[in-house]
């Protein structure tokens, strides 16, 4: 298990390329065959991949954790990526079709992930933090998750958000994630940007093609920097960080938030003005 540490707005504006991606891109995490996680010390936020080939997968609880299961203490968020497969919660079997998600609450002592095909395996993307108490375990499907229309062709913008897990939907104690699509002429997510001191911020980009990058905006909104991401790398956001991108082709991004606010729309507004 890879440890990522927190880090200063200064160390920011001067780290070069390489200290940029090596403090806040994590790459690789959806090796076939395997489950990979890493840990940021920021809200305590573990992030991982599990892509079950031919044998299933189970959720480890590594030495680090310092707890009998992964779920002893943490509640678990988990999106399909990939082809269709299936998650086993304490011996029941829930099928995640793609773009399919589950909620896991703490205490759950067995999580097992399996693939229908070797060919198209899934591919799980994980997304944790600590809790202090259970809520059920749930299957959210994608095509009972409402989908929001935002932007404009004329702001190259125009997107589909959806929630999976928040307030009112499926219950946690700080986790909230969803899933946005960018639409065909829509190439700019989460801009105007924003802050939000009360939680820090995760991305997984998917459906990015080979040839194609997502260059994503960090930093403080007066000092900001760019990341170039690809397939399925993970961005990670502190609070003080705005956190935009703009691909060069239509692509999908799992967001995911922890920390003392659950409410979606608690964050602090950047005006175009103020970038920098």
């Amino acid at each position: 298990m890879r440890f990522l540490p927190s880090v200063h707005p200064d160390d920011v504006n001067a780290a070069t390329t390489d200290g940029l991606r090596e403090r806040f891109l994590v790459s690789g995490l959806f090796v076939p065959g395997e489950v990979v996680l890493a840990y940021w010390e920021v809200d305590r936020t573990v992030v991982g991949g599990a892509v079950p080939m031919g044998a299933p997968l189970e959720l480890p609880a590594h030495a680090e954790l310092r707890a009998p299961s992964f779920c002893a203490r943490r509640e678990l968020g988990v999106i399909n990526l990939g082809g269709a497969g299936s998650i086993e919660v304490e011996g029941k079997q829930h099928t995640l079709a793609r773009f399919d998600g589950m909620y896991i609450g703490r205490g759950t002592e067995r999580v097992v992930f399996h693939s229908e095909s070797t060919a198209t395996p899934a591919q799980f993307y994980l997304l944790s933090y600590p809790a202090h108490t259970s809520h059920p375990t749930r299957h959210i499907a994608f095509a009972d998750v409402e989908g929001e229309h935002l932007g404009s062709a004329a702001s190259a913008n125009v997107r589909v958000l959806r929630k999976y897990i928040a307030p009112g939907l499926v219950e946690s104690c700080q986790l909230v994630m969803g899933l946005t699509a960018m639409e065909p002429g829509g190439v700019w997510n989460t801009m105007p940007s924003h802050t939000h001191r009360r939680r820090s911020e995760v991305y997984c980009y998917a459906d990015v093609p080979d040839d194609q990058v997502v260059f994503h905006l960090m930093g403080d909104p007066a000092a900001t920097r760019h990341l170039v991401m690809r397939n399925l790398d993970v961005v990670l956001s502190p609070s003080w960080s705005i956190h935009s991108g703009v691909g060069t082709a239509p692509y999908v991004f799992v967001w995911g938030m922890g920390g003392e606010n659950q409410e979606f729309a608690d964050m602090d507004a950047v005006a175009m003005r103020d970038l920098r």
